[in-house]
């Protein structure tokens, strides 16, 4: 059974930083790319962020400078390190692993991130 279970959500003042990280378990996390997603109320869901198997990574315009993501396949985990929070980065966010040559998509339960003083 698939499992990504995240941490690291809460409340941060403006200006803070915050550590997401999402465990998987029940896949070869190695050969999966894993994103970071998220949705504010009232609004799609959006790519924030996405490493590849390689370590290629890419960012949204909004958190581009501000964010990084990074994984460590020896603990089958992703991070999002979060720098400089505004309060436009309030949202629940997700860690998603897929491969996307087979149609293979896994998410995880999602993590609220507050930003407010």
């Amino acid at each position: 059974q698939v499992q990504l279970v995240e941490s690291g959500g809460g409340l941060v003042q403006p200006g803070g930083s915050l550590r997401l990280s999402c465990t998987a378990s029940g896949i070869i996390f190695s050969i999966y790319r894993m994103s970071w997603y998220r949705q504010a109320p009232g609004k799609q869901r959006e790519l924030v962020a996405r490493i590849t198997r390689g370590g290629f990574t890419i960012y949204s315009d909004s958190v581009k400078g501000r964010f990084t993501i990074s994984r460590d396949n020896a603990k089958n985990t992703v991070y999002l390190q979060m720098t400089g929070l505004k309060p436009e980065d309030i949202a629940v966010y997700y860690c998603n692993a897929d491969r996307p040559s087979y149609t293979e998509s896994y998410w995880a339960q999602g993590t609220q991130v507050t930003v407010s003083s």
